[in-house]
């Protein structure tokens, strides 16, 4: 969710425009509250013309989407995702977690989907060990979960727990249900498996996408980090971020040019908050940010396929 990366806005970004551009939403294939047909609608609605849909380990709403010709007219949908890296050795992060978005990737490519669907496997597994904790704290919320309008190869995560949990009155809001019940050290937490920060570069770049790092607020101060990823193939930071203020996005996006990284930015919607609309009025994502990423995309496509 986008709070745990947000920082108190002081200064924050005002628009000068409507955004056209969001590089970072979710739908319920993953852990969004609209389906990928109803957020299309608001976004094109909205104005946005470039969108990637990133959720969580799945291409599924990309694929939908293209499958039954949903996607409205004026709105150009580059395929993406995001994976929730585990840190491993690497110390001082946010719940041992690094997120790398995909943008650009061949949706048929057959390796990366079996990638994915390992992902989706090991992310099941942790949402039910959080099931079976909230058992043993007295908190069962199977019956609400069971009513939810989910698939069976759907990416599930913690938000979809956190509805549960506010739905059963233990909490008032989903950052609520993080705060007392599903963050790091509370608890019902669950430690993550799957792929590493050098796996999930690896598998977007082997699909013919871009590796960007997601929300890395810390990008000043653990440049070295990033430095590593670029070895590893990375190509982008996630710069035009919604919930940062002004002196985080400049900060972040002179990391960016230094290393010579694409810039990546989005709103990182869920839903929970509100309708799309009242997100995109405080996003702002300059237009050359969705050239200069089309541009890439279409770059390293040709790279790959000579």
């Amino acid at each position: 969710m986008s709070s745990r990366h947000a920082s108190e806005p002081s200064d924050p970004v005002v628009p000068p425009a409507p955004s056209t551009i969001d590089l970072h939403t979710h739908t319920r294939r993953s852990d969004g509250v609209l389906q990928p047909a109803d957020l299309v609608a608001q976004v094109a609605a909205a104005g946005v013309r470039l969108l990637a849909i990133t959720d969580h380990d799945s291409l599924e709403a990309y694929r939908d989407l293209a499958r039954n010709d949903a996607v409205p007219a004026g709105l150009e949908l580059l395929s993406g995702v995001e994976i929730n890296a585990v840190a491993g050795g690497r110390e001082g992060f946010w719940e041992s977690e690094l997120h790398v978005l995909g943008f650009g990737m061949d949706a048929d490519d057959e390796a990366f989907e079996a990638v994915l669907a390992t992902q989706r496997a090991e992310r099941r597994t942790r949402f039910e060990r959080i099931r079976a904790r909230l058992r043993e704290l007295g908190m069962p919320v199977d019956d609400v979960i069971a009513a939810m309008p989910m698939t069976a190869d759907d990416a599930l995560g913690r938000p979809t727990v956190a509805r549960a949990l506010v739905a059963q009155g233990h909490a008032t809001s989903v950052e609520d249900a993080f705060q007392r019940w599903l963050a790091y050290g509370q608890p019902a937490w669950v430690p993550r498996g799957g792929l590493g920060p050098s796996g999930a570069i690896a598998a977007i770049r082997a699909a013919r996408g871009l590796p960007v790092l997601a929300h890395f607020a810390e990008a000043r101060e653990r440049i070295g980090v990033i430095r590593e990823l670029v070895e590893l193939g990375l190509a982008g930071l996630e710069v035009h971020y919604l919930a940062w203020d002004r002196a985080t996005v400049e900060s972040v996006g002179e990391v960016a040019d230094e290393l010579g990284l694409l810039r990546t930015g989005g709103s990182d919607y869920h839903g929970d908050l509100g309708p799309y609309a009242e997100a995109h009025a405080e996003l702002w994502v300059p237009p050359e940010v969705g050239e200069r990423l089309l541009a890439a995309s279409a770059r390293n496509e040709r790279s790959e396929s000579a």
